[in-house]
């Protein structure tokens, strides 16, 4: 069966410098997986590759199969690749309800009219208050992001990557920025999402990841350096000589 998200080969370099290198990357439906690695990894390069932000300089990417390599960003969204980012993209003015109404407007096609928010459409209405409901937010509806804590700021943006139902979310440092203590939320949440998608998170917190991931990649310029369970990546002593500390026990 074809993975749900794959690269082969993928390479990207700007002038001199090599940010990706042979890069072989493979998520199954279904997967829980964490993109980890020293500031300068590659990290973001390589998402943004995956997401068609930038242009790999060669290899390919497929989705479900197919060659995504030259297909534009948008395009891969409405094919089932979502995303958050590591930096708040929500309107901070708007409630949340909306917020999270413009993204399953987009899937359906509906292009709210600029003078009704897309809230207004009861079947949009509807799904988004199921969405928020799941995670944990529809008290939150009504209130602009703005005001919102930022660690439910970063759950608004988890609801509006769902609600482009997509088959591959890619949720890019979900706790950063979050205290602590908010941190154990955004799990319970990621816990609950639909067994089905396909997760892979780019994440510095290593708690998060070590009780998120069922697979770990480790990134360390621009090439992998090992793939696999938990386990064995906390065990793996090249791993704690370019990442983790000696102090780490997962």
């Amino acid at each position: 069966m074809a993975a749900a998200l794959e690269t082969q080969e993928l390479c990207k370099s700007f002038g001199a410098l090599t940010v990706a290198h042979n890069i072989d990357f493979r998520l199954q439906a279904g997967d829980r997986h964490a993109l980890i690695g020293p500031n300068g990894a590659g990290k973001t390069t390589f998402v943004n590759m995956l997401m068609g932000a930038v242009a790999p300089s060669s290899g390919r990417i497929l989705l479900g199969g197919e060659d995504v390599t030259a297909v534009r960003q948008a395009a891969r969204v409405k094919r089932g690749l979502g995303r958050t980012f590591q930096i708040n993209t929500l309107f901070a003015q708007l409630p949340v309800l909306d917020n999270v109404a413009l993204g399953i407007a987009e899937r359906r096609a509906v292009a709210p009219r600029m003078w009704r928010p897309a809230s207004s459409h009861r079947e949009i209405r509807d799904e988004c208050l199921e969405l928020l409901a799941t995670l944990g937010l529809a008290d939150d509806a009504a209130v602009r992001s703005a005001d919102l804590p930022y660690g439910k700021q970063r759950l608004v943006e988890i609801a509006i990557a769902l609600g482009l139902r997509p088959k591959v979310l890619l949720l890019d440092e979900p706790a950063a920025g979050v205290p602590s203590a908010e941190t154990d939320r955004i799990l319970q949440i990621l816990e609950k999402l639909p067994s089905e998608i396909a997760i892979l998170i780019i994440e510095h917190d290593m708690d998060l990841v070590f009780r998120f991931a069922r697979r770990i990649t480790v990134l360390v310029q621009g090439e992998v350096l090992v793939e696999g369970p938990p386990d064995e990546i906390a065990r793996d002593v090249r791993v704690h000589q370019v990442y983790l500390g000696e102090s780490h026990h997962a």
